[in-house]
């Protein structure tokens, strides 16, 4: 048992109330190569940094990277960037090999390869723990950030997932404003379906899309209901089978079987769904907050694209929200240069950098001041954050096997070729690894 669970162990409410009033928040991933320690130029030594991320964090990192490198002339960072499911696999083997780069992208909490408890468990994080920003992380949020009381992630905040939709195809499909009961979510992907256009672009071939959906509905399904799931099912006492979950997966299902989906959803990527609503094709896409600026980059007007809430409850009052630290970065502990990763990652936390890095991503900041900024396309849901919103449901499953169980049997829904019950069993047997 590692001591993020035993930090985890805390109810679904204390950990609400812990938060202060914020997001809890997260998603996203990367890959890598070995660093090059130093090189020379002719006014000497060249530190070099490698960091591999993935594509949300790069607008962000470029912005940074760059004023870094004006305040430290002799500090060269080069950043690259690789497809979500590349991570769990290449960057984790390079980790393990003693081959990563100097910097890479982390998971909040637990639940996959890459993610902050499975890396530190391993010894192959640095601790974070004496920076100044690491006092400042929320009590709610630490074990996000924490591993035995020990810091080994920076994450500049929280996000969220909802539908991100396109205001313009809403207005002429006739939906004066975003549902707010499953039922009229129902009723606005019937008057875009009429009107023309797919109401739900789903990239459901892009493995990490899949799950979002499912995250989307299972607040309201499961821990509106019950705020304790998590420590019961840790406990032995609830599983995913029979509970909330089997709920969202139904409605799942419900969405495909009245064709509020684009043909083929498992032959459509996440580029492919983020251009079907940004150029008006479908009326809205499940999705995390953190990828709002690249619809807004397909899109002819950015400020045609907003979000809200999917309400997965047929009383407004009973809907929740999924809602996590955003995916972060560490520093490798067995790295060539440890000290120049870390101070970096000192860099970032300063509440300057962490507004800059959040408001490149439309999260929330982990730390506010005068000058923090939050994107309105999601102040919809700030609401919902003092005590109807949950982490992400992978940030307290005990072990790496869940998430990508997860995403295969969704797959496998959406063929026709698993049943529900079918698809919580495995969900059961990994989370029993």
């Amino acid at each position: 048992m590692t001591g993020l669970l035993h930090d985890a162990r805390v109810s679904r409410g204390q950990f609400l109330r812990m938060m202060g009033g914020l997001a809890v928040a997260a998603t996203a991933t990367a890959c890598s190569t070995r660093p090059e320690t130093t090189a020379t130029t002719g006014g000497g030594a060249t530190t070099e940094l490698k960091f591999i991320g993935v594509a949300d964090q790069k607008a962000p990192m470029d912005e940074l990277v760059g004023a870094y490198q004006k305040a430290k002339p002799a500090v060269r960072i080069t950043a690259s960037y690789a497809p979500t499911d590349q991570v769990q696999t290449s960057l984790r083997t390079q980790l393990g090999a003693g081959n990563a780069p100097d910097l890479h992208v982390v998971y909040p909490g637990n639940g996959s390869a890459m993610s902050m408890a499975q890396i530190a468990e391993a010894g192959l994080l640095a601790d974070l723990s004496a920076q100044p920003w690491a006092a400042t992380v929320p009590a709610g949020f630490r074990p996000a950030f924490q591993l035995d009381g020990k810091t080994y992630i920076y994450s500049a905040g929280s996000s969220v997932i909802g539908a991100v939709y396109n205001k313009k195809v809403f207005d002429k499909a006739g939906i004066d404003a975003p549902p707010t009961t499953w039922n009229e979510f129902l009723a606005a992907c019937d008057k875009l379906k009429k009107a023309g256009v797919v109401p739900i672009a789903l990239g459901a071939q892009t493995p990490w899309v899949t799950q979002l959906i499912t995250y989307a509905l299972v607040p309201s399904t499961v821990y509106a209901k019950d705020p304790t799931f998590d420590d019961k099912q840790l406990a032995g006492q609830a599983t995913f089978a029979g509970s909330g979950w089997q709920d969202a997966m139904e409605m799942y299902l419900e969405l495909q079987k009245r064709g509020y989906f684009n043909d083929n959803p498992n032959g459509t990527t996440f580029e492919q769904q983020t251009s079907m609503v940004a150029g008006g094709k479908a009326g809205m896409a499940v999705q995390v907050s953190a990828v709002l600026p690249d619809f807004r980059k397909a899109a002819a007007s950015p400020d045609d694209l907003s979000m809200f809430p999917v309400p997965g409850a047929d009383d407004a009052g009973s809907v929740w929200i999924p809602a996590g630290v955003v995916v972060g970065l560490g520093a490798a502990a067995k790295g060539r240069n440890v000290e120049e990763a870390k101070a970096f990652i000192d860099f970032l936390g300063k509440q300057e950098n962490i507004n800059a890095w959040a408001k490149a991503i439309s999260a929330i900041p982990l730390t506010q001041d005068d000058s923090s900024t939050i994107d309105p396309a999601v102040e919809s849901f700030l609401p919902f954050t003092k005590d109807r919103a949950v982490p992400f449901m992978d940030q307290r499953w005990p072990n790496a096997e869940v998430q990508p169980v997860h995403f295969a049997v969704v797959q496998e829904l959406l063929a026709g070729e698993s049943t529900i019950d079918e698809a919580l069993k495995k969900m059961d047997e990994a989370y029993r690894k």
